[in-house]
């Protein structure tokens, strides 16, 4: 089977088309036309995950995050991008990013969240305008509502997180929840109109916990934490097309932050 097929699954899911205009979803290098091995999943693409697809005899790569976000000037040794270029153009691998186009499709990053907490009534947060189906974030209820506490210890059980950092608990009962993978903060507005009671995302600054404004709780669950299923997602769609084939998770994981508890 060649790289195209696979790339053509891909994009009947989610197309480019639909990713936002500073992004770089889609082929980042390599020949499409070649014949896959195997595929390599994983969030973000580093040296560690080219090493990894090497000793795997996989020569596709498929992340969420583009390894070329922005124009490249220069390609090097002396930088992790470069480095981690130069041995995949080397070793044969083809690298492929299925970013914002995944975001925001109603059955992308956001529905392996929703999944995760257990939302039912699912909508899209912020849809494209005539496209209700795609756009940004979700929102969806709880079957069953929770005490805060308790849907902060659902979320820290369902994500495996050391921390979340949240605003002020308000005391009410939890049944709507807005939710982004990722940096979310641009939907804090959204979530405060559509009525949610919390708000689920990442990357959110000092300044942007204080626009919950006591209406709902904001809750930052990390950014890789809340986008850490998107592997999973791809997974169970390129097997469920393909069945035969080795679609494999990465064995290191790619998230930079790390906490002292």
């Amino acid at each position: 089977m060649k790289i195209i097929e696979i790339i053509r699954l891909l994009e009947s899911f989610a197309s480019p088309e639909l990713q936002e205009d500073y992004d770089n979803s889609g082929l980042i290098t390599g020949n499409p036309e070649e014949e896959c091995g195997a595929v390599l999943l994983s969030l973000d693409c580093t040296e560690e995950i080219v090493q990894e697809a090497i000793r795997k005899n996989a020569n596709f790569i498929i992340t969420h995050h583009p390894l070329i976000f922005r124009p490249v000037r220069r390609i090097s040794t002396e930088t992790e991008s470069g480095r981690t270029l130069l041995t995949a153009i080397r070793s044969g691998i083809t690298i492929y990013a299925i970013h914002t186009n995944l975001d925001n499709i109603r059955d992308g990053v956001c529905a392996a969240m929703a999944d995760r907490i257990g939302l039912v009534n699912r909508n899209i947060l912020s849809p494209k305008p005539g496209l209700p189906a795609v756009g940004s974030g979700m929102i969806g209820d709880l079957e069953n509502p929770l005490s805060e506490a308790v849907f902060l210890l659902r979320l820290k059980r369902q994500f495996g997180l050391r921390v979340i950092r949240h605003t002020n608990l308000t005391g009410r009962t939890v049944k709507s929840v807005a939710l982004c993978g990722g940096a979310g903060s641009f939907l804090i507005t959204n979530a405060l109109r559509a009525g949610a009671d919390f708000f689920v995302s990442a990357d959110i600054k000092y300044h942007e916990f204080f626009q919950a404004e006591g209406r709902m709780v904001i809750a930052d669950i990390g950014h890789f934490e809340s986008e850490q299923f998107t592997v999973d997602l791809l997974h169970d769609l390129i097997l469920e097309k393909f069945p035969n084939f080795a679609v494999l998770k990465p064995e290191i994981l790619t998230n930079p932050v790390q906490y002292y508890i």
